[in-house]
């Protein structure tokens, strides 16, 4: 508890800091908006940790008026664990949304857990290991009909300076990537999305799937292919208020996926509460849930909850070793008119599993 009480009162004392640059926000929604601000944060993963963020919000034509607002975020932070993590990310809608673009590249040094691979592997089980990562993802969708997208994507990810106990996890089970190598895949997707709006969504659907194949006629050292489906809903619940739904699955085919294509359990986005990566394997399935409501001016409050699984094989995704997540958010509104927010979050998961989440847009 003391450090929730210490986290929002950091939290304030940042929001405080951004109060000039907010006074400017309106109404207007074709007005282009950049925020830049100050940042320490605490999660699972990184401790205390501090840096900077900032966001642009912008609209490439101003005279469409059917398309979302486009957006570009840029982050970095350095932790007390002597973790490193640079990125930027953003989506563009082009006119009419006939086209719509989106980008991530990221860079980190990262000492890191590992617990081994499978559903149930134990909390006494945690190794540290560190290494280095490159990562960068494309991915191009032109609309076919409306609301209807196609679209391509690359996926790239070098990893090295990687540095684990020797005759420890990593060696007894054989896990591939314990070594520098890269890997470099090609892939398709189909979008559906009805959303009414980029950050917060107030009713609609996304449902996208895509598959990106890793092979040697694409450069990469690994060979297999991943599979991805995202299934969200957003109906309204009451004045100021949205219930959000998200089924989320990946997996991958082959018999030599390296660790950081891996399904990693856990996150800031999928089961809060869990250490990202906590549970690793070839695929895993999640279920979630959140209640979110404006209440007063710029704030607002979320509740949320959600059930999952990791597994080898599509068939061992069961009920076995389930895990749940709980647990209740605050949202600040950085861009008032675009509903952009500041996100501070607290999971609870099965067992020891627990945390603080500080973030940049909604969760899903």
């Amino acid at each position: 508890m003391t450090q929730i009480i210490r986290f929002l009162a950091l939290f304030l004392t940042v929001l405080s800091g951004l109060s000039t640059l907010l006074a400017q926000d309106s109404t207007q929604k074709n007005k282009n908006k950049f925020v830049a601000f100050p940042a320490m944060t605490r999660s699972i993963e990184t401790s205390w940790a501090a840096g900077g963020a900032a966001s642009y919000t912008f609209r490439p034509f101003k005279d469409d008026t059917l398309s979302r607002t486009s957006s570009i975020q840029m982050g970095a932070i350095y932790s007390l664990r002597k973790q490193l993590v640079a990125s930027i990310k953003g989506t563009q809608y082009l006119r009419n949304e006939s086209w719509i673009l989106s980008e991530q590249i990221s860079f980190s040094s990262f000492p890191d857990k590992f617990w081994g691979i499978g559903k149930n592997t134990k909390d006494s089980d945690e190794e540290d290991y560190q290494f280095k990562q490159a990562y960068l993802y494309l991915h191009f969708m032109k609309k076919v009909a409306p609301r209807l997208f196609a679209g391509i994507l690359y996926e790239y990810q070098r990893v090295w300076d990687i540095r684990y106990q020797s005759g420890g996890l990593f060696d007894q089970q054989n896990v591939f990537g314990r070594t520098n190598y890269h890997v470099s895949g090609l892939g398709l997707s189909v979008t559906y999305d009805t959303r009414n709006h980029a950050f917060w969504p107030e009713k609609g659907l996304f449902a996208q799937v895509y598959f990106n194949h890793f092979s040697k006629p694409t450069a990469s050292q690994y060979s297999f292919t991943n599979i991805v489906a995202d299934l969200r809903k957003y109906v309204p619940a009451g004045k100021n208020a949205v219930f959000a739904a998200q089924i989320w699955f990946f997996g991958n085919i082959g018999s030599h996926v390296p660790l950081r294509s891996q399904a990693a359990f856990g996150g800031d986005n999928i089961m809060r509460g869990y250490y990202h990566g906590r549970f690793r394997d070839n695929q895993q399935l999640a279920v979630q849930g959140e209640y979110r409501k404006d209440v007063y001016k710029r704030f607002g409050l979320v509740a949320f909850g959600g059930f999952g699984n990791v597994a080898h094989t599509i068939g061992e995704l069961n009920f076995n070793s389930l895990k749940y997540s709980v647990g209740g958010g605050i949202r600040y509104a950085l861009n008032k008119s675009e509903k952009l927010n500041l996100r501070i979050d607290y999971g609870l998961g099965k067992g020891i599993n627990r945390g603080l989440y500080f973030q940049l847009g909604e969760a899903f």
